[in-house]
C-alpha cells in the first residue's frame, strides 16, 4: 500500500493527514447536556483506543456543556453541528478541538461565514461531512439520487466556499450506506483535492452486518492508499466501533495496538476447546495495550506452523497442547491448563518489554 499524503491538519494534539499513522475514532452515544454520563462513556472510549471522539450539539445546553466535557477528557473532542451556524460559535465558545458541519443543513452563507471567522480565530480544523441522506436538494435534482458524483460536488462546493474566506484546515468525509457508492466517492475526492479524507460507511447496521460492511469499504479504501482517520458506525455501543476500527488497521498491517488473535475455525480433527480458550484470552487480553500476535490452532494440520509464526501461541493435540513463544517450543501442556499456560506466557512476553499487560 502507498498511501496518498495529504495536507496535515491539526487536531488538538493530532495530526490527521500528511502521512500521520491513520487515527481511530468515535462518537458519543449519550445526551451530550448529560456532562457525567458522556464523560464517563468517553473515557470507557479513550481506554479502548479512541483517539478522537465526537460529540452531538443538540442545542444551546448541549454546546455550553462541551467545556465542561473537555476539562475531563485526553483526546481531542469534535462539535458535531447541524442546522444553526450559531451552534457552533457556542461550542468553539467552550474550547472545542474541532467542528464537523454537514453542508446540506448547515444554513445560510453568511452563517458559515461567521462559523469560519470563529473556526480561524480558534485555529480548530472544520470537518465537511457529508451523507447520502442529506445531500443538498439541488443536487438531488441533478443527479436524481445520493450518486458518488453528487457526495463529491457537494464536498467541493462546501470547501469551496470556506476557501472563499481564506480558510482551508478543512477535513471532508463522503459516506453513503453502501459499500459502492462510498468506495467511489472517496476515489474521486482523493484525486480532486489534497483535503484529508475521514472514512467510513454511514449508518452501516447492526454488530454483524456493519462490521462486514465497515471493513470492506474503510479497508478497500485504506488498501488504496486513501483515507487518514475512521470511523466505524455501528448501531450500538461505541467500544465495538473503536475495537472494530483497530482490527481493520491491524489486519492492514498499518497499525497495531493490543493483540491480534489468530485462531482456527476448528473442524472434525479439533480434540481441545479452541472456542474456549479464544474466548477466555480475548477477554482477559481486552484492554492490553502491547501489540502480540497470539495463536490458538486446534490440530496438527495448520496447528504448530501457525503457533511457531505467532508471538506467542497454542497446537492443540489429543487432549493436550503444545505451547510456543518466538517460534520455540515451550513444553507440552494438559488441555485443562493450556489457557492458564497461554496467558502466563503472554503476562511474561509483554513484561519483559518492561510492560504490564494484564492489570
Amino acid at each position: 500500500m502507498r498511501r496518498k499524503i495529504t495536507n496535515p491538519v491539526k487536531l488538538g494534539s493530532l495530526v490527521i493527514g500528511g502521512g500521520a499513522p491513520v487515527t481511530v475514532q468515535s462518537m458519543t452515544k449519550t445526551d451530550t447536556r448529560d456532562v457525567r454520563s458522556t464523560v464517563a462513556q468517553i473515557q470507557q472510549l479513550e481506554k479502548a483506543g479512541c483517539e478522537i471522539i465526537r460529540a452531538a450539539v443538540l442545542d444551546y445546553e448541549a454546546a455550553e456543556a462541551l467545556g465542561k466535557i473537555r476539562q475531563q477528557i485526553s483526546i481531542p473532542l469534535v462539535a458535531d453541528i447541524h442546522f444553526d451556524y450559531r451552534l457552533a460559535l457556542t461550542a468553539i465558545e467552550q474550547g472545542v478541538d474541532g467542528l464537523r458541519i454537514n453542508p446540506g443543513n448547515i444554513g445560510s452563507e453568511i452563517g458559515v461565514k461567521k462559523l469560519v471567522q470563529a473556526a480561524k480565530s480558534a485555529e480548530i480544523p472544520i470537518r465537511i461531512g457529508v451523507n447520502s441522506g442529506s445531500v443538498e436538494k439541488d443536487l438531488l435534482d441533478k443527479y436524481k439520487k445520493p450518486t458518488a458524483k453528487a457526495l463529491l460536488e457537494s464536498a467541493l462546493r462546501h470547501a469551496g466556499l470556506l476557501e472563499k474566506y481564506g480558510f482551508d484546515d478543512v477535513v471532508l468525509s463522503l459516506k453513503a450506506t453502501d459499500v459502492q457508492t462510498t468506495v467511489e466517492a472517496n476515489r474521486m475526492a482523493s484525486s480532486r483535492t489534497e483535503y484529508p479524507l475521514h472514512i467510513g460507511v454511514t449508518e452501516a447496521g447492526p454488530y454483524s452486518s456493519g462490521t462486514v460492511k465497515s471493513a470492506v469499504g474503510i479497508g478497500t479504501l485504506l488498501y488504496l492508499g486513501i483515507g487518514d482517520t475512521i470511523r466505524v458506525s455501528l448501531t450500538g455501543n461505541p467500544l465495538e466501533e473503536v475495537r472494530v476500527g483497530w482490527s481493520i488497521l491491524t489486519s492492514l498491517g498499518l497499525r497495531r495496538k493490543g493483540p491480534e488473535i489468530i485462531s482456527c475455525p476448528t473442524c472434525g480433527r479439533c480434540q481441545i476447546d479452541v472456542m474456549g480458550i479464544v474466548e477466555k484470552v480475548t477477554a482477559l487480553t481486552e484492554d492490553m495495550k502491547v501489540p502480540m500476535k497470539i495463536a490458538v490452532m486446534g490440530c496438527v494440520v495448520n496447528g504448530p506452523g501457525e503457533a511457531r509464526e505467532a508471538d506467542v501461541g497454542v497446537a492443540g493435540g489429543k487432549g493436550s497442547g503444545v505451547l510456543f513463544s518466538k517460534g520455540e517450543i515451550i513444553r507440552k501442556v494438559p488441555e485443562e491448563n493450556l489457557c492458564d499456560a497461554l496467558l502466563d506466557e503472554i503476562k511474561n512476553l509483554a513484561e519483559s518489554d518492561g510492560k504490564k499487560p494484564l492489570e
